[in-house]
């Protein structure tokens, strides 16, 4: 079967995306990567994905799901025992979700709005790469005693906003390149107009993802620890910021 970045009500692109929703619902009960209300938030917001954007942009967004559920089960009962963890077992609620997934969705809709999968599948691929920069660096980093808050470049302590560790960097760029692996090779599955130099677009995409890591910790010192705004806004914010750098960057980042 030939495959193409065409999305909306395609008979093929509806079929396997409905499949797909299926999948990550059983999955995400079963493995406890999402509560209840996370699953069918994820399922909601993961079907606007697929059916706004293509089927490949849900497997990108799935893919972070998956790496961002074994970042967080990462050394677990340590992060327990230090207040880090999530949920009760590492799962996410709707809220995380949204956080996470709501620009991609946004980016989704722009796409069928204006029937431009093609030009929108870099922004697409860069908002993911950022929320998976993110937690990431979160995860892996959580653990890291060597954690310096960005404003000021001087130490502070673990778990607070702004904070990042030589860990949480290293992190932070493996979750953006992850990202950016898997959308090439979608992106090569269905010949995308994005992939004419995948090299390229592998970098641009990992670049602006770690980009976008950097950003959240800046508005995690400058506006959540002053109470202005909540987790789940930084990170929407900050995953907004990388979909906006993607647009008017990564043709120049690319050439």
């Amino acid at each position: 079967m030939e495959f193409e970045m065409i999305g909306g009500i395609d008979q093929t692109n509806v079929m396997i995306s409905f499949a797909l929703i299926l999948i990550l619902m059983i999955v995400s009960r079963v493995r406890h990567i999402l509560n209840e209300a996370g699953t069918w938030a994820a399922a909601a917001l993961g079907l606007g994905v697929a059916i706004g954007g293509h089927w490949t942009w849900l497997v990108i967004l799935l893919s972070f799901l998956c790496a961002g559920f074994a970042a967080t089960r990462w050394r677990y009962e340590e992060k327990r025992q230090l207040g880090f963890h999530e949920g009760d077992e590492g799962e996410r609620d709707w809220t995380n979700v949204v956080a996470n997934g709501g620009v991609p969705l946004i980016v989704s809709i722009l796409a069928i709005t204006s029937k431009d999968w093609e030009t929108l599948f870099p922004v697409f691929a860069a908002s993911v790469a950022v929320a998976a920069s993110d937690t990431f660096a979160s995860e892996f980093g959580a653990l890291d005693n060597r954690v310096y808050m960005i404003t000021t470049m001087k130490k502070c302590e673990r778990g607070i906003n702004g904070g990042f560790s030589p860990t949480g960097q290293f992190a932070a760029l493996a979750g953006a390149l992850l990202i950016a692996l898997i959308a090439t090779g979608l992106g090569l599955l269905v010949d995308a107009d994005a992939l004419a130099t995948p090299l390229e677009f592998i970098l641009s995409i990992t670049l602006i993802g770690f980009i976008g890591c950097q950003i959240d910790s800046l508005f995690g010192a400058v506006l959540e620890n002053k109470g202005y705004i909540g987790k789940g806004m930084v990170n929407t914010l900050a995953i907004g910021s990388g979909a906006l750098i993607a647009c008017y960057l990564h043709p120049i980042i690319a050439l």
